[in-house]
């Protein structure tokens, strides 16, 4: 597996293809300063560093530099779920950074208002001495009852606005996207305050039509929840709110490529429908990284068989077993390029939560996140950059 490290000190990557902003650059270096990119170009024309990685010679011919991934929907990882505690997190987030992830919004499931106020205050704080947590994500429990998933229906709720507003309080500022479904009584409404707050407003778990999509989208929501999954699909008379979403560029269209929440030819669909608003979630819970077995996922009893999660009582799917490089070959071996499908790990999720200015590329000026890969996409090295202040 692979090797992480934190930049410190001055680091050159020489004799890449960088993968960046939908371009491949041959031959290319990037150099890093204390955790910043200073400079970037192609050939021999690099100053010394106090660490110089030669990616041809670290990860083969044909080795690739991207910028570091960035999930802005996971549920937990290496048989810890981000549900349960900072150790949770922080185990389960050592896993994902293994395989690229060198940033992640903690998505929570759905559970009562006290207990998803107490977590989103206790991510806030994590976001103070964790420099990898982005802040929090609301997967509930403002969802349809009908399309609840892995979330348990007992405790879903209508957004009422002193419930929205205290959840957006807890998180100080650091609840990145709250997924609602926008057809509840007060749905509208609650999209509105949870943009104006400085939140990504996330469509999902709804009985949504399109027109119902679109008036979500016209309030402010910017944000398709793991597109297809958990709400109607496309028929040629209800087109529904995946081409709703994929209509209107201020939107970005989650998707999991892991061939079981979404065929791949689903997957290259939703590349070719919206382009450059992409973004590859791995929505994994525990078991991510783990063996098969039993995991709880919130109030929820989850089985994994052949790393395929599934709610015992519903047989619903639970999350992914995924993790961002699988999501990255999947979705290249799906026909996606290979440009635009690591645009859809890094530019598209930072910009999806307001942070592209110094995440999701590797342009002059941002962190210095960054992930060496081999020609078969496997993960040989990660680099991460300090905290991302506000």
């Amino acid at each position: 597996m692979s090797t992480h490290s934190s930049t410190t000190g001055s680091l050159i990557v020489h004799s890449a293809r960088i993968v960046d902003q939908g371009e491949i650059t041959e031959d290319g270096w990037v150099r890093i300063e204390n955790g910043t990119v200073t400079a970037r170009g192609t050939g021999t024309d690099w100053a010394p560093a106090d660490e110089v990685v030669d990616a041809a010679a670290d990860a083969g011919a044909g080795a690739l530099l991207a910028p570091g991934f960035i999930d802005i929907h996971g549920h937990g990882g290496a048989g810890a779920s981000f549900d349960d505690g900072v150790e949770a997190i922080r185990t389960g987030r050592e896993l994902h950074r293994a395989h690229g992830t060198t940033r992640a919004v903690v998505s929570l499931v759905t559970a009562s208002i006290d207990a998803l106020a107490r977590n989103v205050a206790m991510i806030a704080d994590l976001t103070e001495t964790d420099a990898d947590i982005l802040g929090s994500h609301l997967e509930g429990p403002f969802l349809d009852p009908g399309h609840h998933g892995a979330h348990e229906p007992t405790l879903l709720r209508h957004p009422v606005a002193a419930d929205v507003a205290r959840l957006l309080d807890a998180g100080r500022g650091t609840v990145r996207q709250v997924t609602i479904a926008p057809e509840l009584p007060g749905g509208l409404d609650a999209i509105r305050l949870i943009v104006a707050s400085g939140s990504a407003s996330a469509v999902g778990h709804t009985d949504a039509d399109a027109a119902m999509a679109v008036a979500a989208f016209e309030a402010g929501a910017s944000i398709l929840t793991h597109a297809f999954n958990a709400m109607p699909g496309i028929h040629h008379r209800a087109p529904g709110p995946v081409l709703a979403a994929a209509a209107d560029h201020r939107v970005v269209l989650e998707a999991i490529a892991d061939d079981v929440h979404l065929d791949p030819h689903i997957v290259k669909l939703v590349f070719d429908s919206a382009p450059g608003r992409v973004a590859l979630i791995t929505d994994a819970m525990a078991a991510a990284g783990s063996a098969d077995g039993h995991y709880d996922l919130g109030a929820v009893s989850v089985t994994v068989e052949n790393g395929v999660a599934r709610a015992d009582d519903t047989g619903s799917i639970a999350g992914s077993t995924l993790t961002q490089d699988v999501a990255l070959r999947r979705a290249v071996a799906a026909g996606v390029d290979l440009a635009e499908a690591v645009r859809a790990l890094t530019e598209t999720p930072a910009r999806a939560i307001g942070r592209s200015a110094a995440l999701g590329g590797l342009r002059i000026g941002m962190l210095g996140d960054a992930v060496l890969l081999d020609a078969e996409l496997h993960v040989a090295r990660v680099w991460s950059g300090p905290r991302l202040l506000a």
